[in-house]
C-alpha cells in the first residue's frame, strides 16, 4: 500500500487544517467551524479574512483596526504602478500580469527581508498584498481600455473600491454586497491546487510573496481556474445562436464539447457556492436583464435531468459578474484576489507546523543502459 500510486493526489491526505471544512456529499462549506451560508450572507470579506488568519471572528473594534490597517495599504508604489502601465501597454494577459504584479510588490515590502516564519510580518505582508493586488488589477484593466487609473479610497470596504477603482464610480449597495459576497465565497476552498502550490513553496522556508506567486501561477492554469470565463462565452455563444439552451447543449455535446461549470474533483451535489451566487445572479438579472439568468437555469436543469450533473461555483459567478460589467477576462484575476486570503492563511498554517513537502515519483524508465560517446551512437 506504501507504493500505491496516487496520480493527481487524490484522496491523498497531507496536512491536517483548522481552515476550511468540504463535505462533498452533503454540499457542505465551512471555514473556521461556520457556515458559508451564514458568512456569505452576513459576513464581510474583511471580517472573513481576519477569521482565516486569526481563527475567531473579530469583535468590532479588532474588525475596524483591521479593515483600517487594510485600507491604508491599498496604493501601490511608484515602482509598481510603472509596471502596470508596461504590462497594459504589452496588452499581457491578466493572470501574468497578476503573477508578475505580486512577485514585484516584495520588492517594496517593508518587511520583505524578515524571517519568512515570523509572524506578524506575515500578518502585515497578508495585508499588504491583499489590499494593493485589487488596486493593482482595476489600474490594469482601466490602462488596457485606455483610461487612467482610478486612486483607492480608504472610505470604502475592500469590496466596493475595488468596483470604484475599476469603473470610476462608486457602486451601489445592491452592487457592493453582491461583489463582497462572492469575495467571501471564493476566500478559500481546502487543499486546491492554487493552495497546495503555496504550501509547497512556503514549506521550503520561502517567502510569502514567492507562495502567492506560486498560488497564482497555478491558478492561472485552465484545470484550475478559468471556468467562468469560458461558461460566460458559453452563454453568450447560447444567445447569439438563437438556439434553446437545451437544444445549444445537445450540439455542443454532439460536437465533443465540454460543457463548462459542471462537475467538480470534491462535490458530489450541487456546490454551495453556486447555490448562493444563483441568487444573487437572478436578483441581479430581475433588475436588468434577466436572459443571462435564465439560460443559466435552464441549462442546470438540463444538465441535471439528463447526465446528473450540477454546478460548480463558476457557473453562476459568471453570470452574476457579467451582470455587474465587470470584463470577462479578469474574472479569473478576481478569483486571485479572493483566494489570496485563502492562501496566506494556508501558508500562515504550513509555518506553524513545517515539514518540507517532498512526495516521490514511481521511476518508469530504462535502467542498466552503457553511454557511448556521441560519433559512435
Amino acid at each position: 500500500m506504501a507504493d500505491e500510486l496516487k496520480k493527481g493526489l487524490e484522496g491523498v491526505l497531507v496536512a491536517e487544517s483548522e481552515l476550511s471544512f468540504i463535505d462533498g456529499d452533503a454540499g457542505r462549506l465551512i471555514y473556521r467551524g461556520y457556515s458559508i451560508d451564514d458568512l456569505a450572507r452576513e459576513a464581510s470579506f474583511e471580517e472573513v479574512v481576519y477569521l482565516l488568519w486569526h481563527g475567531d471572528l473579530p469583535e468590532a473594534g479588532d474588525l475596524a483596526e483591521f479593515a483600517d490597517a487594510m485600507s491604508t495599504e491599498r496604493d501601490l508604489e511608484g515602482g509598481t504602478q510603472d509596471l502596470v502601465r508596461e504590462l497594459a501597454a504589452a496588452d499581457e494577459e491578466p493572470m501574468a500580469a497578476m503573477r508578475t504584479i505580486a512577485s514585484d510588490l516584495s520588492a517594496y515590502d517593508p518587511d520583505a527581508d524578515a524571517d519568512p516564519t515570523d509572524r506578524e510580518a506575515n500578518l502585515r505582508k497578508g495585508r499588504r498584498l491583499t489590499a494593493k493586488l485589487p488596486t493593482a488589477l482595476a489600474a490594469f484593466t482601466r490602462l488596457r481600455n485606455g483610461d487612467e487609473p482610478v486612486a483607492p479610497r480608504e472610505d470604502l470596504s475592500h469590496a466596493a473600491n475595488f468596483l470604484y477603482m475599476l469603473n470610476g464610480e462608486e457602486p451601489d449597495d445592491v452592487l457592493a454586497e453582491t461583489f463582497d459576497m462572492a469575495l467571501v465565497l471564493h476566500a478559500d476552498h481546502g487543499l486546491n491546487a492554487s493552495t497546495f502550490a503555496a504550501m509547497v513553496t512556503a514549506s521550503t522556508l520561502s517567502d510569502l510573496h514567492s507562495a502567492v506567486t506560486s498560488a497564482i501561477g497555478t491558478l492561472s492554469g485552465s484545470l484550475h481556474g478559468g471556468a467562468n470565463q469560458d461558461v460566460m462565452e458559453m452563454l453568450k455563444e447560447v444567445d447569439e445562436s438563437g438556439k434553446d439552451p437545451k437544444q445549444w447543449i445537445d450540439d455542443a455535446l454532439a460536437n465533443g464539447r465540454r460543457v463548462p461549470g459542471f462537475g467538480h474533483r470534491v462535490y458530489n451535489v450541487k456546490d454551495p457556492r453556486a447555490r448562493i451566487l444563483s441568487e444573487k445572479s437572478k436578483a441581479l438579472g430581475e433588475a436588468g436583464e434577466v436572459k443571462w439568468y435564465d439560460y443559466s437555469v435552464a441549462i442546470e436543469e438540463y444538465l441535471r435531468e439528463e447526465k446528473g450533473l450540477a454546478p460548480n461555483v463558476d457557473f453562476y459567478s459568471a453570470s452574476t459578474y457579467y451582470q455587474m460589467g465587470i470584463p470577462i477576462d479578469i474574472y479569473t484575476p478576481i478569483f486571485a484576489v479572493s483566494r489570496v486570503g485563502g492562501w496566506i492563511a494556508h501558508v500562515l498554517e504550513q509555518y506553524e507546523d513545517n515539514r518540507l513537502i517532498r512526495p516521490r515519483a514511481r521511476y518508469v524508465g530504462d535502467r542498466d543502459l552503457n553511454y557511448a560517446p556521441a560519433d559512435e551512437r
